[in-house]
């Protein structure tokens, strides 16, 4: 078989090696930080499944799981993402409830948005809810000072509903095309009318959904499931660009990764065995050994150290097995990270002296989100 046929099936079959889709984590097949649990959204800016963030300046509004509600996904998926509302909430003018995801400006350089050649793109997705009515979102530029808002109609409660958006790119503006966001893209929960605006046109402004939209933290126990998401160059859907699981992992490790495997939710206290080495270089204070990530970072990660239930210790911290055995009280001081990995120091007592090595156990997360 000739190259070309293969890439001609590889089409056909919906798979490309080219990075049609823009969206990472479309088919919300990741989920590092949760593993499935759900999550009360308590303050702004929270990541969910990998690289879907939810935004909100009122807490406790909604949850948010991997297949919430354990609903068959639309054909082709194995999960979604599942918001669900906590409350009958009346919006405010100014109140802002949304699920978004970030673009790295790396990824979406060709679009060419802020000039005369800007690229027209179509958003399309897979979603399904408890309501029915025309929904809102948004795209917008890092700046926050550029936005386009859209609608979109769900015909049908509790049925999966295929959308299509094109999106002319936008002439004006600028949009970042280095490692920072290049594109912001929300869906709205419930977002007020300052901070709302007419679907289908760009807009100089902050602008997070579009005038009149459906509120779903507005009923009780309302559901809205998403999945199948995908940002493309041209003014059709063409099908989901399905990635092998291997490869949607590692783009997610871009931004963030952690020692606790897959199906493990990242907490102090969790079930799991992660070993290190430390070396004495005074009496109380240790130094790990380096610690490569699986992928090389978007920009310089925070490092949060956690401790496991295997060996009890602080919550932020790693046991270090000393001169008398467990020592629970051994505290991590300072994570030092470049972007392709790290060491830690740790302060530790009953060590014999400089240059010894002892056995350390705990995780960490490591995170360079947009």
């Amino acid at each position: 078989m000739t190259r070309a046929v293969e890439l001609a099936q590889v089409a056909s079959d919906g798979v490309s090696e080219a990075f049609k889709n823009r969206i990472i984590n479309g088919a919300m097949v990741i989920d590092q930080r949760n593993a499935g649990a759900s999550v009360t959204i308590t303050s702004n800016s929270t990541y969910t499944l990998d690289r879907w963030v939810a935004n909100m300046n009122q807490a406790s509004k909604f949850s948010v799981q991997q297949n919430a509600g354990s609903v068959t996904p639309p054909a082709g998926f194995t999960n979604y993402l599942g918001v669900t509302s906590l409350s009958a909430y009346s919006i405010g003018s100014s109140d802002i409830l949304a699920m978004s995801h970030n673009i790295e400006g790396l990824n979406v350089a060709d679009f060419a948005w802020g000039t005369a050649n800007a690229k027209t793109v179509t958003l399309s997705f897979w979603v399904r809810s408890s309501l029915t009515g025309t929904f809102g979102g948004a795209l917008r530029n890092s700046a926050t000072n550029r936005s386009y808002p859209f609608t979109y109609t769900i015909n049908s409660v509790n049925t999966w509903e295929y959308e299509t958006i094109t999106i002319p790119g936008d002439t004006s503006g600028t949009w970042l095309t280095n490692n920072d966001i290049g594109i912001r893209i929300a869906f709205g929960l419930g977002v007020g009318s300052s901070v709302s605006g007419t679907a289908g046109s760009w807009s100089g402004s902050n602008l997070w959904s579009a005038t009149g939209a459906t509120s779903v933290v507005g009923t009780n126990g309302a559901t809205f499931y998403i999945t199948g998401v995908q940002l493309e160059v041209g003014s059709q859907a063409t099908s989901f660009e399905t990635r092998s699981y291997g490869t949607e992992l590692a783009l997610c490790q871009r931004y963030y990764e952690t020692a606790f495997p897959v199906g493990t939710a990242v907490s102090p206290g969790a079930s799991y065995f992660w070993y290190t080495n430390v070396t004495s270089y005074s009496s109380t204070a240790c130094r790990s050994q380096w610690i490569d990530f699986k992928s090389t970072k978007r920009a310089l990660p925070t490092v949060t150290p956690y401790r496991t239930n295997i060996v009890a210790s602080n919550d932020n911290s790693w046991a270090v097995y000393t001169l008398n055995g467990w020592n629970n009280s051994s505290s991590v001081t300072n994570c030092y990270s470049t972007h392709h990995g790290f060491y830690a120091e740790v302060t530790s007592s009953d060590m014999g002296g400089i240059g010894y090595s002892y056995l350390c156990i705990g995780a960490w997360a490591a995170s360079a989100e947009l």
